[in-house]
């Protein structure tokens, strides 16, 4: 295994712990590194509502993961994540849309 491999999986398991402390609600230090520090802004900037706080900050962990897997060398942001699936739910409805238009609507 290479030491970018190594460095990449620690940065991994120690965002994973950090994004565990958020979704338990306990945060039991008060020191942190400086990426986390701009995650954790980031994180507080994208005003997340409570009641989908918890699943969206599940599947953006998913989501980083993935990312880390197809060899990214840096952790995806909250805010780069949700612009990413927005950007993705209205190409598809502009892609929904093209196809209602091109296909006649009922019986003629």
């Amino acid at each position: 295994m290479s030491d970018h491999q190594l460095d990449t999986d620690a940065l991994l398991m120690q965002f994973n712990k950090l994004i565990q402390d958020l979704l338990r609600g306990t945060m039991n230090r008060n020191t942190f590194r400086p990426w986390e520090i701009d995650l954790l802004l980031d994180i507080e900037e994208c005003n997340l509502r409570d009641a989908n706080r918890r699943e969206v900050l599940r599947r953006y962990q998913k989501a980083v993961a993935r990312h880390v897997d197809r060899g990214a060398t840096s952790l995806l942001k909250l805010s780069e994540y949700l612009e990413r699936n927005r950007v993705r739910r209205e190409r598809r409805a502009s892609e929904v849309t093209e196809v209602e238009e091109v296909q006649p609507t009922g019986p003629r």
